[in-house]
């Protein structure tokens, strides 16, 4: 099996969780794959990235300002991309042009339709498609996944209670924090519902199936002023949103958070099933059930994710280990890269594709679509581009 020449294309922010990954991938597994390429339009961010990599790989990739110049140079064989959001399909789509395979940052695209295109390009060029997603992969998800669906511990699961309000003080005009892209909707698609919310969602689909249909208010209750460039800005992402989200399956959400409400901070983040509960005191409402959350069962002692950990590991066939947790990784970067590069060694599918992001994204896109249009919204409708009120401009904006 030939090692795997990978491209890391955007060097910043969320690049430096991947390269943490890819070291922990090298260190176990040093022949699967290699970083051959950085690539970012700022090129002492990839310059800089490049002599990271170096210190643990023993060999310095190559660096470039352009990802026409990348593939120009044709070294290499995957791409993982951790570009801005607005990058994702432009970056994602001169990659599978080339042929090259492609794991791309959630959301995988900037909109549903930008995601479809990307998925019609990879069919239409057999070249691997896939989303980084690393929240689902954790121990704690993985259990929670086990107690509603194996275990029998908890039975099938009845609905969620996922909810935090809080008060955080507008910052002063006259120190107003910099602007940064994910402050305008045109570059990040938008706020908290579609950015961790993408996380959220997947891990959602991932304990309880398909959504049917939301009902969502998305909202900036008062102004965010930002300084970019030495000019006043404002921070155009929600403050406040709310969503009852329906599953094919019967089960039924309520998601929300706020940080635009003054006088009683509370959060409760609760899953129901048949014979008891998961709440996750971490006050975390994208990326739970966490690690300390506790396993509620009438007339039982409690325990945590943590403490049901080794029970689900014991229920592991060697070959199911060797997938969910391959080299006893448990870091969801880790896991998603691993995976990504075996399936480019092997030809094989990864877990979380460019469709199951789509189904994913689709969901807080309904959220949006929602809003915008004041009724409930079925996300087939929104898959199907048959509802695009919200996503229009966007879609109008970037040409797509």
């Amino acid at each position: 099996m030939a090692t795997v020449p990978v491209a890391v294309v955007g060097c910043g922010g969320i690049a430096g969780a991947h390269q943490r990954a890819w070291k922990a991938i090298f260190e176990k597994e040093p022949d699967l794959a290699e970083i051959a390429a950085t690539c970012d339009s700022y090129r002492p961010a990839a310059e800089r990235y490049a002599d990271q990599v170096a210190e643990y790989q023993g060999r310095r990739p190559e660096v470039y300002g352009s990802v026409a110049d990348m593939l120009r140079a044709g070294r290499i064989r995957a791409a993982d991309v951790c570009t801005p959001h607005y990058l994702h399909h432009r970056v994602a789509l001169e990659c599978i042009a080339a042929g090259v395979a492609v794991q791309v940052e959630k959301p995988s695209g900037l909109t549903v339709k930008a995601t479809k295109k990307m998925i019609e390009a990879a069919c239409a060029r057999d070249v691997l498609l896939a989303t980084a997603e690393n929240v689902r992969r954790g121990p704690s998800q993985r259990t929670a996944w086990w107690l509603l669906h194996e275990s029998g511990l908890l039975g099938n699961p009845r609905g969620f209670f996922i909810q935090q309000v809080r008060h955080e003080q507008p910052a002063d005009p006259a120190r107003a924090p910099a602007w940064h892209w994910r402050a305008e909707r045109t570059l990040s698609a938008g706020g908290w519902v579609v950015d961790s919310g993408a996380h959220f969602m997947d891990t959602i689909r991932y304990l309880y199936g398909d959504v049917h249909s939301v009902y969502g208010r998305v909202e900036q209750m008062r102004p965010h002023p930002m300084v970019r460039q030495g000019l006043r800005a404002f921070d155009e992402q929600e403050d406040y949103f709310t969503a009852t989200i329906n599953f094919e399956s019967g089960v039924i959400g309520q998601w929300s958070r706020t940080s635009a409400f003054p006088g009683h901070d509370w959060v409760q983040c609760a899953i129901y099933a048949e014979r008891g509960a998961i709440v996750d005191p971490s006050g975390d409402v994208f990326h739970g059930p966490h690690g300390q959350a506790e396993v509620r069962r009438p007339g039982e002692e409690t325990r945590t994710l943590r403490d049901l950990w080794p029970a689900f590991q014991e229920t592991l066939s060697p070959e199911r280990r060797q997938r969910l947790f391959p080299h006893d990784f448990t870091d969801g970067f880790t896991l998603e890269c691993y995976d990504f590069a075996q399936a480019v060694a092997t030809g094989r599918e990864v877990e979380v594709t460019a469709e199951v992001g789509l189904k994913a994204k689709a969901i807080a896109f309904a959220i949006y679509e929602s809003a915008a249009t004041g009724q409930a919204v079925k996300v087939e409708d929104v898959l199907s581009g048959r509802v695009e009120v919200y996503q229009r401009w966007l879609n109008e904006k970037w040409a797509i």
